[in-house]
């Protein structure tokens, strides 16, 4: 029963180090969320399965699709793993998941979700008007250099996150007192600064997040110089949208340390930023294919 298992979770150093005193109830708690998550993962895994063996049966995937498919499978089992490679680092003397491990996991969570969505966008490309030659080539540079930054981002929330780096300095705008805050680099050799020490870690994410936030509005008026479809119109404005809201959430979640509802939120956020820059990618991308038989 619940004993046993409280029992079995005093065996490890999260409790001994960090939890001594917790109660039963406090216990479930926490395994109640991690169950949760755990099992929305296996439930994806199966309504994965259960369609893709269907469409398989009935022949309605060509090659392009089925390739697509199996390729998002095996992303998925690779995160399943790694999520387990992640929490095992957090089962040793030092109670902490690991939070490159923690990175590693979300950006993978992250690089799957975008590309499903790429991969749904496709199928439906005919519901698309393409982008001209001249608009992609003009545009899609930018965007893939904003989409880097997304991803960047993504990283160094995931360090914030990992290192509970927002729980300190918590004003806005500026950071310790000072715009650019002195002991950025105290550490040795330097480049572990930019991944080890948590006040340098919090500094690049807010800076991530300010550039995203001129990188944007910027791509946003620089379109606006381009004939552009109505449904690219729409997306570079969601696009703005995304990022202003989620640069909000970042402050919200900053200067009230970090509940878990607002961080949560936050973390949606950024879902909905990537894939809003996914799809004005993908309207930038003209090129024609077929994924799925008609028949």
């Amino acid at each position: 029963g619940w004993e046993t298992e409280f029992e079995k979770y005093q065996q490890y150093p999260e409790y001994q180090k960090l939890n001594q005193g917790m109660t039963l109830p406090q216990f479930k708690f926490i395994f109640f969320w991690e169950y949760v998550h755990r099992l929305i993962g296996r439930l994806l895994g199966i309504f994965f399965i259960i369609p893709f063996a269907y469409f398989l049966i009935k022949k309605k995937l060509n090659p392009p699709l089925m390739k697509k498919l199996l390729f998002m499978f095996v992303l998925g089992g690779l995160q399943g793993l790694y999520g387990w490679y992640m929490v095992k680092s957090g089962l040793v003397d030092n109670p902490h998941v690991s939070h490159y491990r923690l990175a590693g996991h979300l950006l993978l969570a992250f690089g799957l979700m975008a590309y499903i969505f790429w991969t749904a966008l496709t199928i439906n490309k005919k519901k698309f008007i393409p982008s001209t030659a001249y608009n992609r080539e003009k545009l899609q540079p930018v965007l893939n250099w904003i989409l880097a930054v997304i991803f960047l981002q993504i990283i160094y929330g995931a360090f914030t996150a990992g290192l509970k780096a927002g729980y300190g300095w918590n004003t806005f705008p500026k950071m310790a007192g000072e715009w650019v805050p002195s002991g950025l680099l105290p550490l040795t050799p330097w480049w572990k600064n930019f991944v080890e020490h948590t006040f340098t870690i919090q500094f690049i994410h807010r800076m991530l997040g300010w550039i995203l936030c001129m990188l944007i509005p910027g791509f946003w008026r620089y379109c606006k110089g381009f004939e552009l479809t109505p449904q690219q119109e729409k997306a570079i404005d969601w696009l703005l949208w995304a990022i202003l809201i989620q640069f909000g959430l970042g402050v919200l979640t900053l200067i009230m340390v970090v509940p878990v509802w607002l961080g949560v939120l936050h973390q949606a956020g950024a879902v909905v930023l990537l894939m809003t820059a996914v799809y004005n990618r993908f309207l930038l991308n003209n090129v024609e294919s077929s994924l799925v038989r008609n028949s």
